[in-house]
């Protein structure tokens, strides 16, 4: 190939999509994904040739052009066996880009890529993706086409008729729709005062737009299903009020994207279920509007954010969810660019979804950004089933996701025993996780994930009021889709449930006693993940969070106020504010900054249940090399013996001399006394000792202040307490922590231990109700 047809094959870093499959991928499904850096940034189509043989004989390759981006799924599965593949680049003819020019008879193509090869193992689940010639093949014409489609309607009413209360009619009537048949129409927000933003006036304008929503989507559903000339009037009316707010004004993506999630949708729902009560001058009105509102998205999404390169937008992932696939689906017959903006966001989930984990299901930004993603997401899933018979959810993914916050977001635990971003932090968990957990249980039959949804369904009902619920969805319209989606699930008690859970995707490891008993639960949640600091996760590599017997004792501290306040940049965010360690006081790259949030990684090395034991490995030494660039390695260890105490193993070796400043978090003032400190909760005690540091004692002392944030942002709110265990000085660090949780009636009770180190390790022998347990820490030389 001459320098003309030259392929550009860009190196991949942290931040970007990956080649693969690769010969060392482990593939989970069948076809395999595959991706590659675009070779061009933009006009970029590919053909892609799989084979069995590394030659790419003709009669052993399937080939598939034009690709649109730089990822895809084949619409078949492969038979097991080893097999290769590669990309090149097609170049239009005349350089312009209608879809029908780009093939290799137009314009020819580029050199092949690297050939890279991969295994498909017997066995996986087969996830192909109907090619885009034939997946739309069974859409029907016609409106509404949001979740019940033309032909349904009918039978809808029907069901209604016959039960009301069953399938959820009644209570969405009285609590969604009849309040929004004599509410005045919503103003349209106003700018910030000087364009400048603060949360309570974001929140303002955000929570506007939201009732928009509701008012058109519940009113129009109800309309229609019940053919009430007065509802559908009023609907059509808060329609047409929302089509002429400004699309380019505060509700727009560029200046409040959350608010235009929100108006784009209710335009959708809107132009889609009134569509018949529309004149075409309206109709033309309300889809100009609808149209450049998903367009606004569609362009931060592909060609801004460009979330194929770079995957980790938190916001425009989620905007798949909430714009593209409701707007698209209610311009598809009016649009050709509606179907593109679908086929892309199709293509996105079953190739490139979820960028934040992978077969395991967990999610890297912590269980509140996995509530709000899978809020949306499993919506529009559904939307999608529902409309063109794309069922997402078979793939590996979203059959084990639930599994997620089952272990890491126990709904008998606090919401203080969670990593990440978290709005409801110190408040109970939020409802909707458990709205989401009935739904996977619905889509895969999981009494655990029912059992969870049961747990918080009857709990603090004045809940459903706050910000953070009402906000963002609305519990009677879940329940109406869902009877209408899914059948009932037996609740399954989960008492024989992993003690140690490994979410390899992500570096997280739960470990649980009881976790279907509050009152005798004790659970330890630790992460040291490769996606480092990243979107809305935290400095919170090696960390861990303690629950016992029904009381956070080892927390996340701080609270969420707002993001990007003084609180969340300077306090939660950094590793200050964990149950971690910091060396010489610096801790692991935190601030925003993309490049570097990823680089501050960790590794979880090992996790396993033993005999007597739980056992979970962490590395979090890469976490901290940009702010102490002379640590050598650091790993620690955490063991769960008998189901009864923990020992914390930290290991630090530097470059040259240091100290290590122990931090561990929790809702009192804790006793400290010598080389122990003690945790006075309500419901449960816990006693912490130092009982080995190699560079001998460490000095101990307590907090209550939270360094670097504005006072007024946390007025009237408890103080936490944070204790720091300082060693001394000494270029390596070998410490061992025990953690004893008790009952409020075992405060006497304690672990008798003793240290035999005449050899080249520290044996540590600690001994709980007769049983002897040894640790073998090695020396440094």
């Amino acid at each position: 190939m001459n320098a003309v047809n030259a392929l550009f094959q860009p190196v991949s870093g942290d931040l970007t999509v990956q080649y693969a499959p690769r010969e060392d991928t482990v593939l989970y499904e069948n076809p395999p994904r595959f991706t590659w850096i675009p070779a061009k940034l933009e006009d970029d189509r590919y053909v892609l040739e799989i084979s069995s043989s590394p030659e790419f004989r003709q009669e052993t390759t399937k080939r598939y052009e034009p690709i649109g981006y730089n990822f895809f799924t084949p619409d078949e599965a492969l038979e097991p066996g080893d097999y290769y593949w590669r990309y090149a680049l097609l170049e239009a003819e005349g350089g312009t880009g209608g879809q029908s020019e780009w093939s290799v008879a137009a314009g020819g193509q580029s050199e092949w890529s690297v050939v890279r090869a991969f295994h498909v193992p017997a066995g996986l689940p087969e996830t192909p993706l109907a090619s885009a010639a034939d997946r739309y093949r069974r859409v029907q014409s016609g409106h509404p086409r949001l979740w019940l489609q033309p032909g349904e309607i009918d039978a809808c009413r029907g069901s209604i008729a016959e039960d009301a209360e069953g399938t959820g009619w009644r209570a969405f009537y009285e609590h969604s729709v009849k309040p929004w048949l004599t509410r005045e129409l919503i103003a349209e927000p106003g700018p910030y005062p000087g364009h400048r933003r603060t949360a309570a006036l974001w929140r303002e304008s955000y929570l506007a737009c939201q009732e928009v929503l509701y008012a058109i989507r519940h009113l129009s559903i109800a309309g229609v299903v019940l053919q009430d000339a007065d509802v559908l009037a009023k609907a059509k009316a808060w329609l047409l009020h929302a089509a002429s707010w400004d699309p380019e004004g505060p509700t727009s993506r560029d200046y409040n994207d959350e608010a235009a999630f929100r108006i784009a949708g209710a335009l959708a729902w809107g132009y889609d279920w009134l569509h018949d009560q529309l004149t075409e001058s309206e109709r033309q009105t309300v889809r100009g509007r609808l149209l450049r509102r998903t367009e606004q998205v569609a362009d931060h999404v592909i060609k801004r954010s460009k979330i194929h390169h770079i995957p980790y937008d938190s916001h425009a992932v989620r905007s798949l969810s909430s714009v593209l696939v409701p707007c698209c689906i209610a311009l598809f017959d009016d649009e050709p660019q509606a179907k593109a903006w679908l086929d892309y966001t199709v293509e996105y989930y079953y190739t490139l979804f979820s960028p934040w984990g992978g077969a395991d299901g967990g999610w890297a930004e912590g269980p509140h950004y996995w509530t709000t993603g899978m809020a949306y997401l499993t919506e529009a899933l559904d939307l999608l089933k529902n409309f063109a018979g794309l069922n997402v959810f078979e793939r590996p993914f979203f059959r084990h996701t639930g599994d997620f916050p089952l272990y890491c977001y126990s709904p008998t635990t606090s919401t203080r025993t969670s990593f990440g971003d978290n709005s409801t932090l110190g408040d109970d968990i939020i409802k909707k996780v458990g709205y989401n957990m009935r739904q996977y249980a619905g889509i895969t039959g999981n009494g655990w994930y029912q059992w969870y949804y049961e747990q918080l369904k009857d709990r603090n009902p004045e809940a459903d009021r706050m910000f953070y619920n009402y906000g963002w969805w609305d519990f009677h319209y879940d329940d109406l889709l869902y009877y209408r989606n899914y059948p009932r699930v037996q609740a399954v008690e989960p008492s024989d449930i992993e003690p140690v859970k490994w979410f390899r995707d992500v570096g997280w490891v739960a470990m649980h006693h009881r976790m279907h008993d509050p009152q005798e639960q004790i659970s330890l949640v630790a992460k040291s993940s490769r996606y480092g600091s990243v979107s809305h996760s935290h400095g919170d590599q090696g960390a861990f969070m303690l629950h016992a017997y029904g009381e956070p004792l080892a927390v996340e501290s701080g609270y969420y106020v707002a993001f990007n306040s003084s609180m969340h940049l300077h306090w939660r965010r950094q590793t200050r504010s964990k149950n971690a360690i910091l060396i010489d006081g610096q801790g692991q790259f935190a601030d925003m900054n993309k490049a570097l949030n990823i680089a501050a990684k960790g590794e979880v090395e090992d996790a396993r249940q033993g005999k007597d034991y739980a056992y979970v490995r962490m590395n979090p030494t890469q976490a901290y090399q940009e702010h102490v660039p002379y640590l050598k390695q650091y790993r620690r260890e955490i063991y769960f013996v008998q189901n009864a105490y923990f020992v914390v193993v930290d290991a630090v070796d530097l470059e040259r001399p240091g100290r290590v400043q122990w931090l561990f978090h929790t809702l009192r003032k804790m006793d400290l006394r010598g080389q122990s400190f003690h945790v006075n909760g309500k419901r449960a005690l816990m006693e912490g000792r130092f009982i080995f540091s190699s560079s001998g004692e460490l000095a101990l002392s307590q907090t209550n202040e939270f360094a670097g944030v504005d006072p007024a942002e946390i007025e009237g709110l408890d103080k936490h307490w944070h204790l720091t265990a300082e060693t001394k000085e000494a270029s390596s660090h070998r410490i061992a922590t025990l953690l004893l949780p008790k009952r409020l009636d075992e405060r006497g009770k304690y672990v008798s231990y003793f240290m035999d180190d005449q050899g080249f390790s520290y044996n540590l022998y600690l001994t709980d109700n007769g049983k002897t347990f040894k640790i073998e820490i090695p020396k440094a030389f």
